[in-house]
């Protein structure tokens, strides 16, 4: 990280740091942002995201006021990043988010909301020093970087808060080492279920945090109840920095009925309808899991996958496989997707039989699956963000929703 800093003084020695709200978590953390942003925005604020990775553009990386950055901006703050760095050497992400940095100081923003990008401690967003920070979730994921212990991952995605600066978990079981980090640094913070929290109700939700009560609110425009648990942590981070940037009730209910996000939770509707998500790890395949029950109860499913070969592979199968028909494994061309070959092993292991492989391209494996599935089934592409990317991209409809 100390690399990264040092070309980011380089190529802004003088500029102030935007207010800035900085998002980690193993799952939630892209549908935390883009609750922010859209509340903030509602509130007419002026607001920078910086997420990852993208599905169809660089650009989407880079959103100014719900603008994806322009080629050529980004282009121009690439060739000053070459300029500044001096020899230093950088990363695709590094090179990106500080090509963010360069783009949202030039662009008079109100805030800047940025997501990290893996772990959090000696991740690229961390050189900023944020007013405040929020950790969405704590799971399993990327296991060659951080293995299978949440308590280890959870000091890495601790390293983003800030003491004196406020903090939110928005996991509502959080492992101990993360509450001993804070307690050790000296850092207040908010916890979901104890100190805010949030209620179901027939019409909507109601939040509760800190003295202060919403009721009656409605739902996340984006698909499942779980994004409760994302909605209710980033009221609770709004409301932390109410004093510098106050955002009107008027102005969440705005955020929650309009915020848009590609490839979570999404449909397309049809005699034979089409679920698409990115769910990648166990955690994140048990939500959509829970939402197969719940909003396609006893439909067959033809289920279009792909991972990377890093991932508890057999762990993102088991919470889903009963509830499959027939798998189809897509082609991803990747080095670290994982191969045919391997999830043939992994799917022989686990006793799945039923499933198609042997396609040259995604789509081949998108269209077979349409092909096969009847009248009152349900075609599931899921898994890793290329192959969601690859999905929309022949579907660009969907981006639209």
């Amino acid at each position: 990280m100390a690399r990264v800093r040092s070309v980011y003084e380089s190529l802004l020695p003088c500029a102030p740091t935007p207010f800035t709200l900085t998002v980690a978590g193993t799952n939630g953390k892209g549908s935390s942002v883009a609750l922010l942003d859209s509340i903030l925005r509602a509130e007419g604020y002026r607001v920078g995201a910086y997420t990852s990775p993208h599905l169809l553009r660089y650009n989407e990386r880079i959103r100014i006021n719900g603008e994806p950055a322009e080629d050529a901006a980004i282009c121009e703050a690439f060739t000053r990043i070459e300029r500044a760095r001096n020899g230093v050497s950088l990363s695709f992400f590094e090179f990106g988010t500080l090509a963010a940095l360069d783009l949202f100081s030039a662009a008079k923003l109100d805030v800047q909301i940025l997501e990290v990008g893996l772990g959090g401690r000696l991740d690229a967003v961390n050189i900023i020093e944020p007013n405040a920070a929020m950790i969405a979730s704590i799971a399993v994921d990327h296991r060659d970087w951080f293995g299978d212990d949440r308590e280890v991952i959870a000091l890495e995605k601790a390293g983003i808060l800030r003491a004196g600066k406020p903090a939110v978990i928005g996991d509502p079981n959080p492992p101990k080492s993360l509450i001993e980090f804070a307690h050790t640094h000296g850092i207040a913070f908010s916890k979901q279920g104890l100190d805010f929290g949030y209620e179901r109700i027939d019409s909507g939700w109601n939040w509760f945090g800190s003295g202060l009560k919403l009721d009656n609110l409605p739902m996340p425009a984006i698909a499942g109840e779980h994004q409760l648990l994302n909605a209710s942590a980033v009221l609770q981070l709004l409301h932390s920095v109410g004093q510098q940037r106050p955002v009107k009730e008027s102005s969440i209910r705005l955020g929650l009925e309009t915020v848009k996000l590609a490839g979570r939770l999404q449909s397309i509707d049809g005699p034979i309808p089409v679920l698409v998500d990115v769910a990648h790890n166990p955690q994140a395949v048990e939500i959509l899991a829970d939402y197969l029950q719940s909003q396609y109860p006893g439909k067959q499913v033809h289920a279009v996958f792909a991972v990377m070969r890093d991932k508890d592979i057999a762990g993102v199968i088991n919470p889903i496989k009963s509830l499959v028909k027939r798998w189809y494994l897509a082609p991803v061309p990747l080095a670290r997707a994982a191969s045919e070959s391997e999830l043939r092993a992994i799917f022989h292991e686990l006793s799945i039989d039923d499933f198609e492989s042997g396609f040259q391209e995604a789509v081949d494996a998108f269209e077979l699956a349409k092909t096969n599935a009847q009248d009152g089934e349900l075609v599931l592409v899921f898994g890793t963000f290329p192959l969601v990317s690859e999905f929309l991209a022949h579907n660009p409809r969907l981006l639209q929703r």
